[in-house]
């Protein structure tokens, strides 16, 4: 069973801060397992002080459903959405900003930002994955 690493995820962090430095956007990067728990955050300099919780909400909704976030706010109006929200305490954002990560065809987790447009956002995120060894945004 593949399993998302600190490593991994400090990985992708650093991938989306190069991405972010690049395109001049100041995010927070959250990335969570397949759980949805929080394995590493990062807020750069001047990042909006909410940042993290949006980034956080948007990685926990791509990883609750092997999705990008962007694919669940087209259907955010499902009843099944509001029930995962709630479950959630209000950290399930589907909002474009984060994608799944998968290590070895499996769903591992997610990363989400927030800070820029949601295409910034999740341009940043997608530059993380792709930098990190071994994870894919699918499978």
């Amino acid at each position: 069973m593949a399993s998302l690493t600190l490593a991994d995820a400090e990985s992708v962090i650093a991938g989306a801060c190069a991405k972010m430095e690049e395109m001049g956007v100041k995010l927070t990067i959250s990335v969570v397992d397949g759980r949805g728990d929080l394995i590493a955050l990062s807020r750069v300099d001047g990042a909006s002080w909410r940042t993290p919780y949006i980034s956080q909400g948007k990685a926990v909704a791509s990883a609750t459903w092997g999705l990008s976030s962007a694919d669940m706010a087209s259907r955010w109006t499902e009843p099944i959405f509001p029930g995962f929200m709630a479950m959630q305490g209000g950290r399930f954002i589907p909002s474009q900003g984060a994608l799944p990560i998968y290590k070895d065809g499996e769903l591992v987790g997610a990363a989400g930002g927030s800070g820029g447009t949601p295409q910034e956002d999740e341009d940043c995120v997608r530059a993380g994955i792709e930098a990190a060894a071994g994870l894919a945004e699918s499978a």
